[in-house]
Protein backbone atom coordinates (compact mmCIF):
# COMPACT_ATOMS: atom_id res chain seq x y z
CA UNK A 1 0.00 0.00 0.00
CA UNK A 2 1.39 3.56 -0.61
CA UNK A 3 2.27 5.67 1.45
CA UNK A 4 -0.97 8.17 2.26
CA UNK A 5 0.42 11.16 4.09
CA UNK A 6 3.97 12.31 3.14
CA UNK A 7 7.34 12.21 6.06
CA UNK A 8 7.53 14.78 8.09
CA UNK A 9 11.16 16.48 7.31
CA UNK A 10 14.20 15.18 9.01
CA UNK A 11 15.18 16.70 12.07
CA UNK A 12 19.13 15.93 12.41
CA UNK A 13 21.14 15.24 9.14
CA UNK A 14 24.34 13.07 8.95
CA UNK A 15 27.17 13.30 6.57
CA UNK A 16 28.34 9.38 5.72
CA UNK A 17 31.44 8.62 4.01
CA UNK A 18 33.69 5.43 2.56
CA UNK A 19 36.67 5.25 5.28
CA UNK A 20 38.58 3.59 2.32
CA UNK A 21 39.90 5.52 -0.41
CA UNK A 22 41.82 2.55 -2.56
CA UNK A 23 40.50 -0.23 -4.27
CA UNK A 24 40.89 -3.66 -2.05
CA UNK A 25 41.01 -5.44 -5.30
CA UNK A 26 43.37 -3.98 -7.74
CA UNK A 27 44.72 -0.76 -5.18
CA UNK A 28 43.55 2.10 -7.47
CA UNK A 29 41.66 4.87 -6.07
CA UNK A 30 37.97 5.18 -5.25
CA UNK A 31 36.58 8.08 -6.61
CA UNK A 32 33.43 9.58 -5.59
CA UNK A 33 30.54 8.23 -8.47
CA UNK A 34 27.32 9.82 -6.84
CA UNK A 35 25.72 11.52 -3.72
CA UNK A 36 22.62 9.83 -2.27
CA UNK A 37 19.69 10.91 0.69
CA UNK A 38 18.29 8.30 2.99
CA UNK A 39 15.91 9.15 5.66
CA UNK A 40 15.29 6.57 8.52
CA UNK A 41 13.11 6.60 11.50
CA UNK A 42 15.15 6.28 14.75
CA UNK A 43 13.73 6.45 18.23
CA UNK A 44 15.43 9.53 18.66
CA UNK A 45 13.10 11.48 15.44
CA UNK A 46 13.87 11.43 11.52
CA UNK A 47 17.28 11.36 10.56
CA UNK A 48 18.61 12.12 6.73
CA UNK A 49 21.97 10.17 5.91
CA UNK A 50 24.13 12.19 3.72
CA UNK A 51 25.90 9.64 2.01
CA UNK A 52 28.64 9.90 -0.62
CA UNK A 53 29.35 6.48 -2.98
CA UNK A 54 32.72 6.15 -4.47
CA UNK A 55 33.39 3.86 -7.39
CA UNK A 56 36.25 1.98 -8.91
CA UNK A 57 36.91 3.84 -12.54
CA UNK A 58 39.74 0.72 -13.71
CA UNK A 59 38.32 -1.10 -16.01
CA UNK A 60 40.77 -3.92 -15.38
CA UNK A 61 39.30 -4.62 -11.81
CA UNK A 62 36.66 -7.11 -11.35
CA UNK A 63 34.70 -3.93 -8.91
CA UNK A 64 34.37 -1.96 -11.51
CA UNK A 65 31.98 0.79 -11.53
CA UNK A 66 30.68 -0.86 -8.67
CA UNK A 67 29.52 1.16 -5.79
CA UNK A 68 31.07 1.28 -2.48
CA UNK A 69 28.86 2.90 0.15
CA UNK A 70 30.05 4.38 3.91
CA UNK A 71 30.36 1.69 6.09
CA UNK A 72 28.89 3.66 9.01
CA UNK A 73 25.56 2.96 6.82
CA UNK A 74 24.80 -0.31 8.51
CA UNK A 75 25.24 1.35 12.11
CA UNK A 76 22.18 3.31 11.67
CA UNK A 77 20.02 0.55 9.54
CA UNK A 78 19.16 -2.62 7.72
CA UNK A 79 19.67 -1.92 3.39
CA UNK A 80 16.78 -0.72 2.32
CA UNK A 81 14.94 -0.43 5.01
CA UNK A 82 13.44 2.91 6.45
CA UNK A 83 13.35 2.19 10.32
CA UNK A 84 16.59 2.15 12.83
CA UNK A 85 17.97 -0.83 14.04
CA UNK A 86 17.26 0.73 17.31
CA UNK A 87 13.76 1.32 16.72
CA UNK A 88 13.50 -3.22 15.50
CA UNK A 89 15.50 -4.11 18.97
CA UNK A 90 12.82 -1.91 20.74
CA UNK A 91 9.93 -3.85 18.99
CA UNK A 92 12.08 -6.99 19.59
CA UNK A 93 12.69 -6.77 23.74
CA UNK A 94 8.73 -5.66 23.48
CA UNK A 95 7.07 -8.29 21.89
CA UNK A 96 9.41 -11.39 23.19
CA UNK A 97 10.65 -10.07 26.77
CA UNK A 98 7.44 -7.82 27.79
CA UNK A 99 5.22 -10.20 26.18
CA UNK A 100 3.34 -7.29 24.40
CA UNK A 101 0.76 -8.27 21.53
CA UNK A 102 1.38 -5.87 17.84
CA UNK A 103 -1.31 -3.37 18.91
CA UNK A 104 0.41 -2.60 22.27
CA UNK A 105 4.05 -2.56 20.84
CA UNK A 106 2.12 0.40 18.07
CA UNK A 107 0.94 2.33 21.04
CA UNK A 108 4.02 2.04 22.92
CA UNK A 109 5.54 3.81 19.47
CA UNK A 110 3.42 6.21 19.28
CA UNK A 111 3.82 7.12 22.65
CA UNK A 112 7.43 7.94 21.86
CA UNK A 113 6.73 10.16 18.77
CA UNK A 114 7.37 7.06 16.10
CA UNK A 115 5.14 7.05 13.17
CA UNK A 116 4.72 3.60 11.83
CA UNK A 117 1.85 1.30 11.00
CA UNK A 118 0.67 -1.95 12.43
CA UNK A 119 1.70 -3.96 9.33
CA UNK A 120 4.99 -2.57 9.62
CA UNK A 121 5.98 -4.03 12.95
CA UNK A 122 5.34 -7.21 11.71
CA UNK A 123 7.27 -7.23 9.50
CA UNK A 124 9.74 -5.71 11.57
CA UNK A 125 8.97 -8.36 14.22
CA UNK A 126 10.58 -10.86 11.13
CA UNK A 127 13.72 -8.78 10.62
CA UNK A 128 14.34 -8.77 14.25
CA UNK A 129 14.14 -12.64 14.05
CA UNK A 130 16.41 -13.38 11.26
CA UNK A 131 19.17 -10.87 13.16
CA UNK A 132 18.71 -12.94 16.47
CA UNK A 133 19.10 -16.28 14.31
CA UNK A 134 22.11 -14.74 12.70
CA UNK A 135 23.60 -13.97 15.83
CA UNK A 136 22.72 -17.81 17.27
CA UNK A 137 24.08 -18.96 14.35
CA UNK A 138 27.49 -17.02 14.27
CA UNK A 139 30.39 -20.15 14.85
CA UNK A 140 33.18 -17.94 15.60
CA UNK A 141 31.32 -16.58 18.92
CA UNK A 142 29.98 -20.01 19.76
CA UNK A 143 33.52 -21.01 19.39
CA UNK A 144 34.85 -18.32 21.50
CA UNK A 145 31.92 -18.84 23.79
CA UNK A 146 32.51 -22.74 24.80
CA UNK A 147 35.86 -23.46 24.14
CA UNK A 148 36.58 -22.53 27.67
CA UNK A 149 34.07 -24.85 28.98
CA UNK A 150 35.36 -27.94 26.11
CA UNK A 151 32.07 -29.65 26.65
CA UNK A 152 27.99 -28.87 26.38
CA UNK A 153 25.69 -30.58 28.23
CA UNK A 154 22.80 -30.52 25.69
CA UNK A 155 18.54 -29.72 26.36
CA UNK A 156 16.31 -30.93 23.77
CA UNK A 157 12.35 -29.66 24.03
CA UNK A 158 9.66 -28.81 21.65
CA UNK A 159 6.97 -26.30 22.22
CA UNK A 160 3.68 -26.80 20.56
CA UNK A 161 1.70 -23.28 20.62
CA UNK A 162 -1.63 -25.20 19.96
CA UNK A 163 -3.16 -28.40 18.68
CA UNK A 164 -2.89 -29.01 14.44
CA UNK A 165 0.33 -25.94 14.57
CA UNK A 166 3.92 -26.59 13.88
CA UNK A 167 6.46 -27.73 17.33
CA UNK A 168 9.36 -25.58 17.92
CA UNK A 169 12.02 -27.65 18.88
CA UNK A 170 15.15 -25.91 20.79
CA UNK A 171 18.66 -27.34 21.27
CA UNK A 172 20.68 -25.97 23.79
CA UNK A 173 23.53 -25.57 26.28
CA UNK A 174 22.78 -26.29 29.57
CA UNK A 175 25.80 -24.94 31.17
CA UNK A 176 26.29 -21.72 28.79
CA UNK A 177 22.83 -20.87 28.00
CA UNK A 178 23.86 -20.82 24.49
CA UNK A 179 21.05 -22.39 21.59
CA UNK A 180 22.57 -24.46 19.25
CA UNK A 181 19.51 -25.60 16.82
CA UNK A 182 16.16 -24.41 16.94
CA UNK A 183 13.81 -26.00 13.78
CA UNK A 184 10.00 -25.66 13.56
CA UNK A 185 8.67 -29.16 12.44
CA UNK A 186 5.16 -30.53 11.70
CA UNK A 187 5.89 -33.70 13.26
CA UNK A 188 7.92 -35.45 17.13
CA UNK A 189 8.60 -39.01 15.73
CA UNK A 190 11.92 -40.39 16.07
CA UNK A 191 12.28 -39.86 12.39
CA UNK A 192 11.79 -35.85 12.51
CA UNK A 193 14.27 -35.58 15.50
CA UNK A 194 17.25 -37.87 14.21
CA UNK A 195 18.21 -35.55 11.49
CA UNK A 196 17.79 -32.31 14.62
CA UNK A 197 20.74 -34.55 16.60
CA UNK A 198 22.55 -35.11 13.86
CA UNK A 199 22.79 -31.62 12.75
CA UNK A 200 23.83 -30.51 16.45
CA UNK A 201 26.32 -33.23 16.39
CA UNK A 202 28.02 -31.71 13.33
CA UNK A 203 28.05 -28.46 15.14
CA UNK A 204 29.60 -29.33 17.66
CA UNK A 205 32.33 -31.09 15.69
CA UNK A 206 33.48 -28.01 13.91
CA UNK A 207 33.59 -26.40 16.70
CA UNK A 208 35.49 -29.12 18.02
CA UNK A 209 33.40 -29.50 21.45
CA UNK A 210 32.58 -32.57 23.29
CA UNK A 211 28.63 -33.80 23.99
CA UNK A 212 28.81 -35.21 27.73
CA UNK A 213 25.39 -35.54 28.48
CA UNK A 214 21.63 -34.88 27.06
CA UNK A 215 18.72 -34.24 29.40
CA UNK A 216 15.25 -34.34 27.56
CA UNK A 217 11.64 -35.18 28.86
CA UNK A 218 10.66 -39.12 28.80
CA UNK A 219 8.84 -38.90 25.71
CA UNK A 220 9.58 -42.25 23.67
CA UNK A 221 10.29 -40.48 20.47
CA UNK A 222 13.24 -38.35 21.80
CA UNK A 223 14.36 -41.17 23.81
CA UNK A 224 15.00 -43.23 20.31
CA UNK A 225 16.63 -40.54 18.45
CA UNK A 226 19.54 -39.59 21.39
CA UNK A 227 19.78 -43.63 21.44
CA UNK A 228 19.92 -43.47 17.55
CA UNK A 229 22.22 -40.78 16.89
CA UNK A 230 24.23 -40.16 20.34
CA UNK A 231 24.32 -43.97 21.69
CA UNK A 232 27.83 -43.52 23.65
CA UNK A 233 26.48 -40.35 25.46
CA UNK A 234 24.91 -40.31 29.10
CA UNK A 235 21.29 -39.72 28.89
CA UNK A 236 18.74 -38.75 31.62
CA UNK A 237 15.21 -36.92 31.99
CA UNK A 238 15.39 -32.96 33.05
CA UNK A 239 15.07 -32.66 37.02
CA UNK A 240 11.47 -31.08 36.55
CA UNK A 241 9.79 -33.94 34.99
CA UNK A 242 11.59 -36.52 36.75
CA UNK A 243 10.35 -34.74 40.01
CA UNK A 244 6.85 -34.44 38.61
CA UNK A 245 6.75 -38.26 38.10
CA UNK A 246 7.95 -39.10 41.29
CA UNK A 247 5.23 -36.83 43.12
CA UNK A 248 2.71 -38.31 40.89
CA UNK A 249 1.15 -40.38 43.39
CA UNK A 250 2.09 -37.83 46.39
CA UNK A 251 -0.25 -35.18 44.00
CA UNK A 252 -3.38 -37.76 43.23
CA UNK A 253 -3.79 -38.26 47.09
CA UNK A 254 -2.83 -34.23 47.97
CA UNK A 255 -5.73 -33.72 45.08
CA UNK A 256 -8.59 -36.21 46.57
CA UNK A 257 -7.87 -34.25 50.19
CA UNK A 258 -8.46 -31.21 48.70
CA UNK A 259 -11.46 -32.48 47.19
CA UNK A 260 -12.83 -33.81 50.55
CA UNK A 261 -11.56 -30.06 52.62
CA UNK A 262 -13.98 -28.28 50.39
CA UNK A 263 -16.93 -30.69 51.12
CA UNK A 264 -16.52 -28.93 54.55
CA UNK A 265 -16.48 -25.31 53.33
CA UNK A 266 -19.47 -25.09 51.84
CA UNK A 267 -22.06 -22.09 52.23
CA UNK A 268 -20.04 -19.28 52.42
CA UNK A 269 -22.30 -17.07 50.23
CA UNK A 270 -25.25 -17.07 52.38
CA UNK A 271 -23.04 -15.72 55.86
CA UNK A 272 -22.05 -13.32 53.15
CA UNK A 273 -25.59 -12.23 51.82
CA UNK A 274 -26.29 -12.32 55.28
CA UNK A 275 -24.08 -9.35 56.46
CA UNK A 276 -24.60 -7.64 53.11
CA UNK A 277 -26.35 -4.87 54.23
CA UNK A 278 -24.72 -4.21 57.71
CA UNK A 279 -21.81 -1.79 58.06
CA UNK A 280 -21.07 -2.61 61.65
CA UNK A 281 -17.80 -4.14 62.62
CA UNK A 282 -19.40 -7.49 62.99
CA UNK A 283 -20.56 -7.46 59.42
CA UNK A 284 -16.95 -6.15 58.92
CA UNK A 285 -15.36 -8.81 60.54
CA UNK A 286 -17.52 -11.42 59.15
CA UNK A 287 -17.19 -10.66 55.29
CA UNK A 288 -12.83 -10.71 56.31
CA UNK A 289 -13.18 -14.44 57.47
CA UNK A 290 -15.56 -15.37 54.28
CA UNK A 291 -12.61 -13.43 52.40
CA UNK A 292 -9.76 -15.34 53.82
CA UNK A 293 -12.02 -18.65 53.21
CA UNK A 294 -12.50 -18.02 49.50
CA UNK A 295 -8.64 -17.17 49.27
CA UNK A 296 -7.85 -20.42 50.24
CA UNK A 297 -9.97 -22.33 48.29
CA UNK A 298 -8.73 -20.54 45.08
CA UNK A 299 -5.22 -20.55 46.23
CA UNK A 300 -3.68 -24.00 44.21
CA UNK A 301 -0.03 -23.51 44.65
CA UNK A 302 2.35 -24.72 42.39
CA UNK A 303 2.69 -28.83 42.52
CA UNK A 304 4.52 -30.33 43.05
CA UNK A 305 6.63 -28.31 45.24
CA UNK A 306 3.43 -27.20 46.90
CA UNK A 307 0.64 -29.30 47.63
CA UNK A 308 -2.75 -27.50 47.06
CA UNK A 309 -4.09 -29.84 49.61
CA UNK A 310 -1.57 -29.21 52.44
CA UNK A 311 -2.07 -25.53 51.74
CA UNK A 312 -5.84 -25.50 51.76
CA UNK A 313 -5.57 -27.23 55.26
CA UNK A 314 -2.77 -25.32 56.74
CA UNK A 315 -4.92 -21.89 55.94
CA UNK A 316 -8.67 -23.50 57.11
CA UNK A 317 -6.32 -24.32 60.23
CA UNK A 318 -5.01 -21.12 61.01
CA UNK A 319 -8.54 -19.29 59.60
CA UNK A 320 -10.33 -21.90 62.35
CA UNK A 321 -7.88 -21.03 65.11
CA UNK A 322 -8.68 -16.97 64.98
CA UNK A 323 -12.33 -17.97 64.59
CA UNK A 324 -11.77 -19.90 68.18
CA UNK A 325 -9.68 -17.43 69.59
CA UNK A 326 -12.12 -14.55 68.48
CA UNK A 327 -15.12 -16.57 70.01
CA UNK A 328 -12.99 -17.07 73.32
CA UNK A 329 -12.87 -13.30 73.71
CA UNK A 330 -16.51 -12.71 73.17
CA UNK A 331 -15.67 -9.61 71.03
CA UNK A 332 -18.20 -10.38 68.28
CA UNK A 333 -20.25 -13.19 67.36
CA UNK A 334 -19.20 -15.13 64.42
CA UNK A 335 -21.76 -17.97 63.60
Amino acid sequence: MARKHPRPPATVQQPLAPQCSVCWQCGGTLWMGYRSVRTITTLDGLCQLLLTIRRCHNPRCSRYRQPYRPEEEGHWALPHGEFGLDVIALIGTLRYEKHRNVPEIHEELRKRGVVIAERTITNLLARYEELVTLHLSDQTRLRDRLASQGHIVLALDGLQPDVGHEVLWVLRDCVSGEVLLARSLLGATEKDLIPLLEEVTGICQQLAISIAGVITDGQHSIRNAVAHVLPEVPHQLCHFHYLREAAKPVYEADKHAKKELKKHLRGVRPIERAVEKRNDQEAEVIRGYCLAVRSALTDDGKPPLEAPGLRLNARITTIAASLTRVSEKGACRVS
